[in-house]
Formats: structure tokens, C-alpha cells, sequence
């Protein structure tokens, strides 16, 4: 039996990923701080005939978090965890910059609630020296961007993070994958105002994700031409880069309470 830990389990690609998942042989570790929908993915996921945990947690939470997941890997050590909480703030034509308190927010969830998912995970599987942690970047990971500073703050972090160990738990035969989507239709953009280029629909993504992690990918950025594009743009110089960006109009709602992704 298979055992996948998932952070941000009751909503956007946490979601999907927990129900493609979900099969007979495979154990389910679901993490989401709604009880109702942490139950009701959880219930689809048995339909499927998973066998399934579910944590309602706070990814915030460094301790209950950590202890929870050392529990449930005493159990049946996690082949898989993938950290994919996340919450998302943003600026709008009458709020140029993000206040301290929706920054602070998104770091709290989207890179510090990272580290306190990869972390325990990290802690369980190098003694096996085998094991797969992935964590959910973004393309504004790539190059900060107007409309979410902090959001692309965090995502570059992440990004930094785990480029960073994967050399070091590679030679210790644990893999390590950043995932880096594009736009993708979930609730935590549904409110954004602003260009959304080649946005894919939710399962869509999941399914990009799962084929990535499949083959133990380093790196799964998707859509291929927006990455290799935002690429480029880090070349330009950055007068150029924030011209290209600037996007007036735009409207980001403050930090929105939705896990990620």
C-alpha cells in the first residue's frame, strides 16, 4: 500500500489530486482546515476505495502539525507528501501596495506552512532514505508580480527551498519535486480581475501534476510556453520586465481564507 499525504486537501488542486489519488491500495492522508469539506473529499475518496485520514489542521500550526504527521507515518510510512495549502493577497487600482497583515498572512500559509508539511515528512523519510516530498510553487515564483507581491514572494522562497535540498536528499534517494502552475480555475482566484492566460481548468492540472510526480520530475511548470515566457522575462532589463507587468486595472482581493490552490 502507497501512502500520500496532501496538504490543502479540501479545495482547488488538493482537492483534485486527493480524488485522482484515490484508489483501492492507497492510503490517504488529507489535511484542510474545513471540517464539511474535509469530510465530504474524504467520503469521495473512499468511495474510490481508498483507505483514508483526515486531519483537520492548520497548516500554521509548526506543532500539531509536525506530531500529526509523525503519528500517521508511524502507522504506515508516507511515500508522498505533497504540501499544497495556500492562501492568496493581491493590489487593486485603490490598493497599490498589500497591507503588513494580508503579507504576513500569505507567508504564514504559503511558505512557512510549507516547511511545517516537508519538514516532519523530510524527518520520517530520510532514516528510509527513500521517500517523494513535492511542494506547490508558482509561475510567480519566477519573477515577482504587481498584482501579488507577497503571493510571489512566498512562491520564490518556495521555489529557493527546494531547489536548494534537492541535490543533498537526491544522494539520500528522496526525491524532491516544485511544482509551478500557471493560471488555473479554482476558488482561490475566482475573484481575481486581472488577464488570466492559458488557464486551465482544476482537474486538468491535477492531472499534469500527478504525471509529473509520476516520473519523480524535478520540475513540473506548466503551461510550457507561459514558463519558458516568464523565463525570457527575467532576462529583460527590469524597467522592460515592469512595464510588461504593470497591468492597470487589475484587482487582487486582500488575503482570501481559501486553501490553496
Amino acid at each position: 500500500m502507497s501512502t500520500i499525504l496532501i496538504t490543502g486537501a479540501t479545495s482547488g488542486i488538493g482537492r483534485s489530486l486527493a480524488l485522482d489519488y484515490a484508489a483501492s491500495g492507497r492510503r490517504l492522508l488529507l489535511i484542510g482546515r474545513d471540517e464539511a469539506r474535509l469530510g465530504e473529499v474524504a467520503g469521495l475518496c473512499r468511495a474510490k476505495g481508498a483507505e483514508v485520514v483526515a486531519g483537520r489542521l492548520d497548516v500554521r500550526d509548526r506543532q500539531a502539525t509536525a506530531a500529526w504527521i509523525a503519528a500517521q507515518d508511524g502507522q504506515t510510512p508516507i511515500d508522498l507528501a505533497i504540501a499544497c495549502a495556500g492562501i492568496v493577497s493581491g493590489t487593486s487600482a485603490s490598493r497599490p501596495l498589500e497591507s503588513e497583515e494580508a503579507m504576513r498572512a500569505v507567508l504564514a500559509v504559503d511558505l512557512m506552512g510549507v516547511l511545517n508539511t516537508i519538514e516532519p515528512a523530510l524527518a520520517a523519510m530520510r532514516p528510509r532514505r527513500r521517500g517523494h516530498v513535492a511542494m506547490v510553487g508558482s509561475l510567480a515564483g519566477l519573477r515577482g508580480f504587481p498584482s501579488s507581491p507577497a503571493y510571489s514572494m512566498a512562491k520564490a522562497a518556495v521555489h529557493a527551498y527546494a531547489e536548494g535540498i534537492r541535490p543533498a536528499l537526491r544522494r539520500e534517494g528522496i526525491a524532491v519535486s516544485l511544482i509551478a502552475p500557471g493560471f488555473v480555475r479554482t476558488p482561490l482566484n475566482e475573484a481575481v480581475v486581472a488577464p488570466r492566460p492559458l488557464e486551465l481548468n482544476v482537474d486538468r492540472a491535477a492531472r499534469i501534476i500527478r504525471r509529473g510526480l509520476d516520473r519523480r520530475s524535478p520540475m513540473i511548470a506548466f503551461p510550457l510556453i507561459l514558463y519558458l515566457g516568464l523565463r525570457l522575462l527575467v532576462l529583460l532589463p527590469a524597467r522592460l520586465g515592469d512595464l510588461l507587468l504593470d497591468r492597470p486595472g487589475v484587482d487582487v482581493p486582500e488575503t482570501r481564507e481559501r486553501e490553496r490552490p
